[in-house]
């Protein structure tokens, strides 16, 4: 077949690729797009935005579940109906991308429905076409799901997050494999709406991801919400026996449940991208990259198959980079030393940097404080809901933060200051001589810096006395 021309060609078109070829094509660069599933990836439709819609509408429920007590009475009657109906709307009715398709084409770039595949270091052929592109080629084929070697897990009907998101029905009890980020997220969500969930992860705690304190403040305000918690143990098997899901644990315990949600995390989509015929090289399950996203000479790649985290922001972090590149304009390399991450949980789980065990391993003479949210001014305002920590981690030498967490309400929002303060290396000193607004969630930070300023090396307990500090 006759090789098509083009001076760029992108391989998936998820969030950050779209981005990227709305800018390129704006700037008069023909463009292809080749992608299998929907313009546009996870975040737009399976991931970021549907479950942020969810997770609205159980913090409204649970906020009007804490109004005893505090402002009067409520009683709450959950319904998922109006929370699948928003879902299938930004969804364009069912899960349908022709609008971003027409915008994406609108620009100017073309748009090919298929799997790509490299078959040279400038050329891509995706079903009966193939492309040659003079100016590069742009690999964001996104991540998949990794779905866990368990015995009689293929037998079943299980699900992953997409149909724990399209579901227009909830079951009446659900359990989930996996503890992190999205089996939490979910996991809580469906709790919220009545559901009956076990949370099942392998490792020692919740979102292990995570500073260990993190983890702990989750996993209590779990559990006094009625969801269960399993940690430290491993599916061994699962069946289905009639309409049911049974998950046997190491250690002998059975859990039952109407459904099974296997959220084990996610892993880069390389399968049959022809990585070899174009130089293309792998480390870790993920393509290799230099601080200018190149993968080989005339290749770049983005987002989750860099292996620099699953996030929306750093793909379109690195997108800004490599348009830089393709459009002949001035960037400074890629850094991931202060990339921001958020769980959107219930207490919400912000965090920066590298954590206080990392920090050490990597040879950092660290201090460390941790601040309960409930011991803050604000904290002890808000009242119910409050659970939270701060956790700083310095270095003692540069007198700098490298890394920090924000669990709390408005975890992610606190996360801003930290973000901002780990990024630009902002001596504590400065921070500490900073004026904070009183009272606030980020004033917390400050109390948190001047505990830390004192030389306090305390770690407080969200559950004790919550007298002001």
């Amino acid at each position: 077949m006759e090789a098509e021309k083009a001076d760029v060609v992108l391989l998936g078109v998820g969030t950050c690729a779209e981005d990227l070829g709305l800018r390129l094509a704006g700037a008069g660069v023909d463009v292809v797009g080749i992608e299998s599933g929907l313009l546009g990836g996870e975040c737009a439709y399976w991931a970021c935005i549907p479950t942020k819609m969810m997770i609205r509408a159980a913090d409204l429920l649970q906020e009007a579940r804490r109004i005893d007590g505090v402002a009067g009475h409520s009683d709450v009657s959950p319904d998922w109906g109006p929370v699948a109906k928003r879902i299938r709307e930004e969804a364009s009715g069912d899960w349908d991308d022709s609008v971003a398709v027409a915008r994406f084409e609108d620009k100017g770039a073309r748009f090919v429905r298929g799997r790509g595949k490299l078959t040279g270091p400038d050329t891509v052929a995706v079903g009966d076409r193939s492309f040659t592109a003079s100016g590069g080629i742009v690999i964001a084929t996104g991540s998949k799901p990794v779905i866990p070697p368990v015995p009689g897990l293929a037998e079943i009907d299980y699900w992953t997050t997409h149909e724990a998101i399209k579901a227009e029905e909830l079951p009446g009890s659900l359990i989930v494999l996996g503890g992190g980020a999205a089996g939490c997220e979910i996991g809580q969500v469906y709790s919220r709406f009545g559901v009956d969930v076990t949370l099942v992860e392998g490792r020692e705690r919740l979102l292990p991801a995570e500073e260990p304190e993190a983890g702990e403040v989750v996993r209590k305000a779990f559990e006094a919400e009625g969801i269960a918690v399993r940690t430290g143990a491993m599916a061994e098997r699962v069946e289905s026996p009639g309409e049911s899901v049974v998950v046997a644990l190491s250690g002998g315990e059975e859990l039952t449940a109407d459904r099974l949600l296997v959220a084990a995390g996610r892993t880069a989509d390389l399968d049959d991208l022809g990585l070899e015929a174009a130089g293309v090289g792998r480390s870790n399950g993920s393509i290799e990259v230099d601080d200018r996203l190149r993968a080989a000479d005339g290749i770049w790649a983005i987002g989750d198959v860099t292996g620099h985290g699953n996030f929306t922001h750093v793909g379109l972090y690195q997108a800004s980079i490599v348009a830089a590149e393709l459009l002949g304009e001035s960037a400074p390399p890629a850094s991931y030393d202060a990339v921001p991450q958020v769980t959107f949980s219930d207490p919400e789980v912000g965090a920066v940097g590298i954590g206080e065990s990392e920090a050490r391993a990597a040879g950092l003479e660290v201090a460390s404080v941790v601040k309960s949210v409930p011991a803050t001014f604000k904290g002890w305002l808000h009242g119910p809901g409050n659970e939270g920590i701060i956790k700083l981690v310095a270095d003692r030498e540069s007198g700098v933060l490298v890394g920090a967490t924000s669990v709390g309400p408005r975890g992610s929002e606190v996360l801003g200051l930290l973000s901002a303060a780990v990024h630009a290396k902002i001596p504590i000193a400065e921070l500490q001589s900073m004026i904070y607004p009183f009272p606030t969630f980020h004033g917390g930070v400050g109390e948190a810096i001047g505990a830390y300023a004192r030389g306090l090396q305390q770690v407080l307990d969200p559950t004790a006395d919550q007298s002001l500090m």
